[in-house]
This record gives C-alpha cells, structure tokens and sequence, in this order.
C-alpha cells in the first residue's frame, strides 16, 4: 500500500470503482429486502410496502447521486477514501471524503429502490 506525501492511500479512487462498488452493495441490499417482503402477509399490504420502499429509496439515492457528484466534481484533483480521514488538515477538506461516500450510498439506495418498484410490479401481476 502506497501513500503519497500527505499520508493519502494510492491509487486514488476511481468513479468506476466507486459505483461498481455501490451497485454491488445495493444489489446484496436485495436480500434483506426480500426477507422483509416475504415476512408481510397480504398481498396489498406487500404491494405498499414495496412501493413505500422503492419511492423512498430512489428519491435519497438520486439525491444523494447529485450531491456525491458535485462534490466530487468539486475535488476532483484530491479524492480520498474513508479511511484517509486523519490525513484532512481543515475542515473544507471533508469534501474530498464526502464524494465518494455520497456517490457510494446514492448508488446502493438507487439500486435497492429500483430492485423494490421491480418487485413490486412481480408482486402486483402474480400475487
């Protein structure tokens, strides 16, 4: 493991490597979903539920897609991990961590949101 001058982990972080990574945590997201939606009786009360879930989780995800590509468009030259977190000197600095981590969570949330609307349409034609 590299560190350039600032104490910073090298390779720097990639956008590619970034939403790869958050499309896969949303897609393990899906299982606890299931779970939940296979604990609901009633074939109406599954159907809102789903569509509760995948609303809610594709408006945060959007936005916080947004807010994680401004931000990292913001500090593009200096994009640090999470665990970089000692190496910030000032307070502004924080921007270089909250990119990617909005980027991340923006990805999983989208992912699970659609995952939910799709569900919900199975559950409407078969259940």
């Amino acid at each position: 493991m590299a560190l350039d001058r600032d104490g910073v982990i090298l390779p720097r972080l990639r956008p590619m490597d970034v939403a790869r990574r958050g499309v896969i945590f949303g897609l393990l997201g899906v299982v606890p979903l299931l779970v939940a939606t296979l604990s609901i009786s009633g074939s109406s009360d599954r159907e809102e539920f789903l569509a509760v879930v995948g609303v809610l989780a594709g408006a945060f995800g959007l936005l916080l897609l947004v807010i994680g590509a401004g931000f990292w468009w913001l500090s593009a030259e200096d994009i640090r991990r999470l665990r970089d977190w000692h190496t910030l000197t000032t307070q502004a600095a924080s921007v270089t961590i909250i990119g990617p981590a909005f980027l991340r969570s923006g990805l999983v949330l989208t992912v699970l949101g659609t995952a939910a609307l799709v569900l919900n349409q199975f559950v409407d034609s078969y259940g």
